[in-house]
């Protein structure tokens, strides 16, 4: 398997646009967040097969040492039904023991269950919700990400209250 240093934000299209504000973030000099995009790798045409996407993405996945799940309804229904690209690529999350931070799109800063892919649910997978806001992600992809693998926590869970204060949020 290849080096992994890469964080993967996976997302369903309809989120694009958050997606797009984390790119800003990265950009923006006035703000502390970083992050070295798996998507800029292996990259699909439009017209690429399902197969050949599918094959891409788990490629993309193979670099990625941390996953940032953008959460929403729409995150929830396409990571659960078993054929969009989203749930293969929760499928692969999963697959490959990764650390997924489930940012609210909602702002909310604990755990939606209405935002998480049912897999992940059913898994008892242990995953971290934050709210969408670039100082708690990237928090969380410090301080969360690399102890996961030595963690036996399971299931979803997010950071008390204490945590965004210390961060001024």
């Amino acid at each position: 398997m290849s080096y992994r240093n890469k964080t993967y934000v996976a997302f369903a299209s309809e989120d694009i646009s958050s997606y797009r504000l984390m790119e800003a973030w990265r950009e923006n000099k006035n703000i502390e967040f970083e992050f070295f995009d798996a998507h800029d790798l292996y990259i699909s045409r439009d017209t690429s097969q399902p197969e050949t996407i599918k094959r891409n993405l788990r490629d993309r996945l193979k670099n990625a040492k941390q996953i940032v799940l953008l959460g929403s309804a729409n995150a929830k229904k396409k990571g659960s039904d078993g054929t969009s690209f989203l749930a293969h690529e929760v499928k692969v999350m999963a697959e490959f023991n990764l650390p997924i931070v489930v940012a609210n799109l909602d702002s909310d800063r604990t755990i939606d269950r209405n935002f998480i892919p049912d897999p992940l649910l059913a898994a008892d997978y242990y995953t971290l919700s934050v709210s969408f806001q670039p100082a708690i992600i990237k928090y969380a992809l410090d301080h969360y990400a690399p102890g996961f693998a030595s963690s036996d926590a399971k299931g979803p869970h997010y950071y008390k209250e204490h945590v965004y204060t210390q961060l001024g949020l």
